[in-house]
């Protein structure tokens, strides 16, 4: 049936294009055929929506939204544009990419993916080849370049891939928090209550209403924290690591743990132990904040309970040691006896989730050439690409090389990463940038060209949820000229020479994905639009019977056979093989001079439910309950600067300064603040557009391993306007 068609009938069953997620909705579309609103497929668990769906007509049909190709008029640093043909548009990417090639060799070309390259088949049909995760784009593969970068550079890799993996030898995507069988639920460093969806929210709520604990381990007392009548455990920002080792130690000491699995599989438990030793609770509460009795008293809950989960995403990312701290709760859970059982953290059972098709995918042509490669390898080893930090320094020094010309596809470097004036200076210099997004970023002001996307909801693809594969299927036509972000590279795959690596339409897109699984495109469509496979019964501790190897051995999947307490792959790349805890170096403690002048301790990039980051600043709907950009500070704090909740407000650090609105609350840790990021962007009020967080940041500053920025444990101070 067609769109038309369909729009006659007024409403349809849909997958949501706000975001990534994928949520099943039921569409309604007003007299004229266009969407008017969404509400949650009722039918069916995976039916749900979130602010930012419930604004999705305001968000798809926005004045703000891109609708032809733009053609650079004016200086660099404007945004000054002519609309162009895609044939031109085309044809201008080919020739200056070419000439770049020919002039300089072809890493002097590059592509930087962000979230808007989350869209499924992006993932799935560009990421590089041998890479279990990945939404970095292989499109420049064949043209010789390995210079694919992205905001994994930023997000997601230390927790979901680096850290597990090294430890546990699996990673987030074959993990699950068996949260509807605990007795004890940590959420440390996460607040679901913004997800997008808040699935785990609801699960939490669940598990709570039948009884369940809730501890939430955060520098802010949450929204989950609330909804959930949680107890709520205040840290000071990037201590993280710290508090798991000192609750190890508790464990060990009292000797809590499960001896045998200690003996037979786990690597580095002695030099461990000997570690943790200069982590009592006592030394712990002076790094942490968290008192004492309280770490004794959670560490014994955690052994003890009949099911353990953790609720963690990337709040412990962004610190001197992120990696390490993540892999400091990692050995915890492990020690607690709460990793695979019932109600703990758990492997997925192989074959639980639809398979992804990999037989396409392209390796990068030169690893060794990747920016960033001798600084961060093992980052470079998990996304096989090159790490984007790198970047400015390629650009403006011509270290190693020079790049020349960069592709961002849904991404904004400018109010993502540290220091603006940096990337601005970075764009300004390249040759050739080009920008593809749904609205106007602040990268476009350096562009030469900017290509307007579609939203998931103009486009056909599909969508894999654990065991389920469903078809996306067109719910409104494209806005204006907007193509959708996979078509854009596979034409320009295609204009390259290559188009035939790609699928070049959107049904051959599905039929890729589909190879292999056993399902046809159509049997799907005769299905309902969607299907789902057999799953296996679930078994737990999985090690002991050859359920995590691809051997088949017992054991789990790491050099050792091992759950490696200390690391065989840290310690091969030089980096500490425990998972040690480094003190933040721009903190009160290790730079007490420094907290004379800025006492406060800097915080930023939790999510609120009316953005996401820098998008839908410019959507009035959302602008009602989130006009302006908001820092959040502790009453006594406030009261000491002679700040008021709602006055105007400076957050300065050594290396620059924003206004926000205060909010004054005893809902955050005292001698801490929370700010919004996002700001910064061509699109919305002006106190947004004034207000990147990032000119508080260092670039300077990250964690070693992952290369991850520092955005959590800086210095700061904040004073009334």
């Amino acid at each position: 049936m067609s769109v038309e068609a369909i729009q006659k009938q007024q409403s349809r069953k849909a997958i949501c294009g706000i975001c990534p997620a994928g949520c099943w909705v039921e569409v309604e579309y007003d007299a004229e055929g266009r969407l008017e609103r969404l509400r949650p497929d009722r039918d069916h668990p995976l039916g749900a929506i979130c602010t930012l769906g419930e604004h999705a007509k305001e968000i798809v049909y926005s004045e703000h939204r891109l609708r032809q190709p733009l053609r650079r008029t004016g200086p660099k640093g404007t945004l000054e544009f002519e609309p162009i043909s895609w044939d031109e548009a085309f044809a201008l990417m080919v020739e200056r990419l070419d000439a770049i090639k020919a002039e300089s060799g072809p890493e002097a070309t590059a592509i930087y993916t962000g979230r808007g390259s989350f869209e499924l088949a992006m993932c799935d049909l560009f990421q590089p080849k041998d890479v279990a995760v990945s939404s970095a784009s292989s499109v420049l593969f064949p043209f010789g370049s390995p210079n694919t970068l992205g905001v994994g550079a930023l997000c997601y890799v230390s927790m979901a891939m680096i850290a597990p993996h090294v430890t546990l030898g699996g990673m987030f995507i074959n993990m699950f928090s068996d949260l509807e069988n605990a007795e004890l639920i940590l959420v440390w460093g996460a607040n679901p209550a913004t997800d997008c969806p808040p699935r785990d929210l609801e699960r939490i709520l669940a598990a709570k209403k039948r009884g369940a604990e809730v501890v939430v381990i955060d520098p802010r007392r949450t929204r989950t924290a609330k909804a959930s009548e949680a107890e709520w455990v205040p840290i000071r920002p990037g201590t993280d690591g710290a508090l798991a080792l000192a609750m190890a130690g508790v464990i060990i000491e009292e000797g809590l743990f499960d001896a045998d699995f200690v003996r037979d599989w786990t690597l580095g438990f002695e030099d461990f132990r000997r570690y943790v030793q200069d982590f009592s609770p006592e030394a712990a509460e002076t790094i942490t904040g968290v008192p004492a009795d309280t770490i004794r008293r959670l560490a014994r809950r955690l052994a003890r309970a009949k099911g353990a989960s953790p609720v963690m995403y990337t709040g412990l990312e962004y610190s001197d040691s992120g990696v390490q701290a993540i892999r400091a709760t990692l050995v915890l859970w492990a020690l607690a006896g709460q990793l695979d059982v019932p109600g703990g953290r758990c492997f997925k059972m192989p074959g639980s989730d639809f398979p992804p098709n990999r037989s396409r995918l392209l390796a990068n042509p030169d690893m060794d050439k990747a920016l960033g490669r001798e600084r961060f390898p093992i980052y470079s080893q998990y996304r096989g690409e090159s790490h984007a930090i790198a970047l400015p320094e390629s650009v403006l020094e011509g270290k190693p090389y020079r790049i020349r010309s960069l592709i961002v596809l849904g991404g904004s470097l400018i109010t993502s990463w540290p220091q603006p004036a940096v990337w601005k200076r970075t764009l300004e210099a390249l040759d050739f940038l080009v920008c593809i997004d749904r609205q106007l970023t602040a990268d476009c002001a350096y562009a030469d060209l900017v290509l307007p996307a579609t939203t998931g909801f103009e486009i056909e693809s599909y969508m894999r949820y654990g065991p389920i594969f469903r078809l996306r299927e067109r719910v409104i036509e494209p806005l204006g000229e907007a193509r959708s972000d996979f078509l854009i590279l596979a034409e320009l795959a295609r204009r390259l020479g290559y188009g035939e690596l790609f699928p070049q339409d959107e049904a051959s897109i599905v039929r890729c994905a589909l190879e292999g699984s056993g399902y046809s495109l159509e049997e799907v469509r005769a299905a309902g639009g969607w299907v789902r496979r057999e799953t296996p019964e679930m078994r737990y501790r999985k090690w002991e019977h050859g359920l995590l190897r691809s051997d088949g051995q017992p054991g789990f999947d790491t050099p050792s056979g091992k759950l490696e307490i200390a690391s065989s792959i840290l310690a091969a790349h030089g980096y500490e093989a425990l998972p040690v805890y480094t003190e933040p170096a721009e903190g009160p403690l290790a730079n007490p001079e420094l907290a004379k002048d800025y006492p406060l301790v800097f915080n930023s990039g939790a999510r609120v439910t009316t953005d996401f980051r820098s998008q839908h600043h410019g959507i009035p709907g959302l602008l009602k309950k989130r006009p302006e950009p908001t820092v959040t500070l502790h009453t006594q704090d406030a009261a000491a600067r002679g700040i008021a909740h709602g006055d105007r407000v400076r957050i300065r650090s050594p290396r620059g300064a924003v206004e926000m609105r205060a909010l004054v609350t005893d809902d955050i840790m005292p001698g801490a603040i929370d700010a919004n990021m996002g700001g910064g962007t061509p699109v919305g009020p002006e106190a947004w557009r004034n207000a990147n967080i990032n000119e508080l940041t260092d670039i300077e500053r990250y964690d070693p391993i992952s290369g991850f920025p520092i955005y959590k444990t800086l210095l700061c101070e904040v004073e009334r306007c």
